[in-house]
């Protein structure tokens, strides 16, 4: 990610590459999503990184959970970007899909807890392409084996 910024009269160019992996389950690991809910968070994802000057790189998930890569500049908090993903994402899914707020438990969609991990800008080192998982158009996150 490449911003230019002034400072005192002069341009001052930065660059950042930060890349996080997150990965967000479900409450008890219920099996909430299906493929056309997937894809919904999927745009939705990318509309919330918009928001806060990030973008999604990969996503993509199962049943009860859901992953997503995504490169963001040095002021983004990666809990920030996880509470607004996850904040908004509960509350419009149940208005979208109301037949889904059943299958929440007790009212909420996602586990307080969440994985992040930083991938150092090389998300084809990620390995977690499982099957059934929906990866944004353009993007595989399989690779062949390293030989070391």
């Amino acid at each position: 990610m490449r911003k230019s910024y002034k400072a005192s009269g002069e341009s001052v160019t930065a660059f950042s590459r930060l890349t996080v992996h997150l990965v967000c389950v479900t409450k008890y690991h219920r099996k909430v999503f299906d493929a056309e809910t997937l894809e919904w968070l999927q745009g939705h994802l990318t509309k919330v990184c918009g928001t806060m000057d990030c973008e999604l790189l990969a996503c993509g998930g199962e049943a009860d959970h859901l992953h997503a890569t995504v490169e963001y500049p040095p002021k983004v908090l990666v809990s920030g970007l996880v509470n607004a993903l996850k904040g908004t994402s509960s509350r419009l899914l149940r208005k979208e899909w109301p037949d889904i707020a059943r299958r929440y438990v007790y009212g909420v969609l996602w586990s307080p807890s969440y994985f992040a991990v930083s991938t150092g800008g090389d998300i084809g080192a990620l390995r977690w392409h499982p099957a059934g998982a929906r990866s944004c158009p353009g993007l595989s996150l399989e690779t062949s084996p390293s030989t070391a």
